[in-house]
């Protein structure tokens, strides 16, 4: 049963396809009985006409950042709209950004757990070198232990605060064409952009339900360093 938040993603292979709705109703349909039920709420639908081949899609890119606005998940008909391509299921998990597909509801799973068995093989591959290298050691006659502490230096510091940085650059580019078509509708002061951000729904970058104007302020800020 489908709860929160989804992104509707729906994809036809060609411009005449796209014309005449061939595809999409059914595509639209498998989407909806994958909802059907539930407690939850579809922020948008995108539309693309392109090649499963190719990964640059500028709708699914659209799509993809305002999941991330919204931390909503992206709901396909079928596994193969999105992509053919493995290594670019992939590269969907490391952009954080949570999917399914109605026809195979279980494969988001099934691709995370294949991704959790080969790190956990690696973890445990370098846990028994570890165990090995220090039995070693100990055999040698190497004295073990002592102080495990460790200082926050200053280099370390300033990588967390980049990090930050990073972070929040990126959120306020997703949130920049929202922020656009906002100012194209005429709202263009940091009151009504931050009323205009809280009706929409769109959470703050701590989660929190209500924009006030110092964050949007801190947005734009952030574009533009």
């Amino acid at each position: 049963m489908a709860n929160g938040k989804f992104v509707s993603y729906l994809r036809v292979s060609t411009e005449r396809q796209g014309r005449s709705g061939l595809g999409l109703e059914a595509q639209r349909k498998a989407v909806a009985d994958y909802l059907n039920g539930g407690r939850w709420s579809l922020v948008q639908e995108f539309v693309e006409t392109e090649s499963g081949g190719k990964d640059d899609r500028p709708q699914l890119a659209a799509a993809m950042a305002l999941c991330r606005l919204h931390n909503a998940t992206l709901v396909i008909a079928k596994l193969d709209r999105l992509s053919r391509d493995a290594a670019f299921l992939i590269s969907l998990q490391k952009g954080s950004v949570k999917f399914v597909a109605a026809d195979m509801p279980e494969a988001n799973e099934m691709v995370v757990g294949i991704m959790a068995v080969v790190a956990q093989a690696e973890r445990k591959m370098i846990s028994q070198r570890t165990k090995a290298a220090l039995q070693a050691a100990k055999e040698r006659g190497q004295k073990l232990g002592g102080f495990r502490g460790s200082k926050i230096t200053a280099e370390a510091r300033a990588i967390g605060l980049e990090a930050r940085r990073s972070r929040a650059k990126d959120r306020a580019a997703d949130l920049m064409p929202v922020i656009e078509d906002l100012r194209k509708e005429g709202i263009t002061s940091l009151n009504g952009l931050a009323k205009a951000l809280t009706a929409r729904g769109i959470p703050t970058a701590k989660g929190g339900a209500e924009w006030s104007a110092m964050q949007v302020s801190r947005v734009l800020e952030a574009v533009q360093n």
